[in-house]
């Protein structure tokens, strides 16, 4: 019988198993902590977890047949409880140091992933839904209403598949794709715990960054989440009356309380937070804006990354001007916030997020 940590993995993909007619669970989806108790579980040692998360993460194996320090009893068991899920690079876009990704999951639905080439590595930007609720007006995902959240064990290949298309190991993940992580909270800090265990995939916990609209529970419960990842917080208007107009979620939890959240994050984590700010021309991009969020700001372990917007044909924004994005730039500087702009990755192609796939598909 099953431990109750493997049973709850397997609870949470529960509808979507009987419509696939699967019965067992993805191994993808198994911490190595939960792994260990599985083996411990059928009478086995627990060092077999090592053993295993070698051949899966290290070996990059896809069959359980294909190990061969481990006895046959127990593949022929771990055949029965776990299978190798998968997922299919569908189409993909490329310009200059950036590859834009469309990906099938097994029950044919599409997320996307984004691979950008930096002086210090590659990062990956994955979804963590299908589809998301958050709305966020400027937003191309806001139109692709969410229809379930993506698992741990599909995050997990989301980075295993785009290596592989690569030939070549990724240095950082940013959680920022289609989707809002905090509402898929369990699945995100199962993902960061696979993918930075030292035995595994081992990517630094430093070197991963969840991006929230702030959701402001998720928020507190994240400041006691025991991995040093970053946090970065999707802002994008310094007052209540502007950030509802362009982000639903303000009206739920509105901006004091979620300034607030982050203090208490900030001083429980000791780690700086990363404010996102899209730049939309003659929207949220004035000098009088900017002065507004230096005060909201100030004294806050932050900094702020200026995006300039990737316009969409589906949507009304158009991108600030680089005349207005250096004033707003220097209005911050001047007041002693730290601010960057962020490079420009893909503007040749579909690359503002749930772009590709709503090009790909009617909506």
């Amino acid at each position: 019988m099953l431990n109750k940590c493997i049973l709850y993995y397997i609870s949470i993909c529960y509808y979507d198993k009987i419509r696939l007619g699967v019965c067992m669970e993805s191994i993808y989806n198994i911490t190595y902590k939960c792994l260990e108790d599985y083996f411990v579980s059928i009478g086995e040692k627990k060092y077999k977890a090592k053993q295993l998360y070698d051949w899966i993460y290290v070996k990059r194996i896809k069959e359980f047949d294909n190990i061969s320090n481990i006895k046959k009893d127990v593949i022929e068991r771990l055949k029965k409880d776990f299978y190798f899920d998968k997922i299919e690079i569908i189409n993909k876009e490329i310009d200059i140091d950036v590859k834009k990704y469309l990906l099938k999951l097994n029950d044919s639905k599409t997320i996307e992933a984004v691979l950008m080439e930096h002086d210090y590595g590659t990062s990956l930007c994955i979804s963590s839904q299908v589809g998301c609720n958050m709305n966020c007006s400027f937003c191309e995902s806001g139109r692709i209403k969410k229809q379930r959240d993506v698992t741990a064990g599909e995050m997990v290949l989301e980075l295993l598949t785009i290596e592989n298309d690569i030939k070549s190991r990724i240095s950082h993940v940013v959680i920022m794709g289609i989707g809002e992580p905090f509402d898929n909270y369990v699945n995100i800090t199962n993902f960061v715990e696979i993918v930075n265990h030292p035995l595994g995939i081992a990517l630094g916990s430093r070197h991963i960054t969840i991006s929230t609209c702030g959701i402001i529970p998720k928020i507190y419960e994240f400041s006691e989440f025991p991995y040093q990842v970053n946090l970065a917080i999707s802002l994008h208007a310094p007052n209540d009356e502007l950030r509802s107009k362009l982000m639903p979620i303000n009206k739920v939890y509105k901006l004091d309380d979620l300034i607030k959240s982050i203090k208490y994050y900030v001083s429980k984590t000791n780690r700086r937070v990363t404010f996102e700010y899209i730049m939309l021309d003659n929207i949220n991009d004035s000098k009088e804006l900017a002065i507004e969020l230096s005060k909201l700001l100030k004294n806050i372990n932050c900094y702020v990354n200026l995006i300039p917007y990737n316009e969409t044909d589906n949507l009304g924004y158009k991108r600030s001007s680089k005349e207005n994005i250096l004033k707003f730039y220097d209005t911050l500087k001047k007041n002693n916030i730290n601010v960057t702009i962020r490079r420009e990755f893909g503007r040749k192609i579909s690359a503002a997020c749930g772009q590709l796939k709503s090009s790909k598909e009617s909506l």
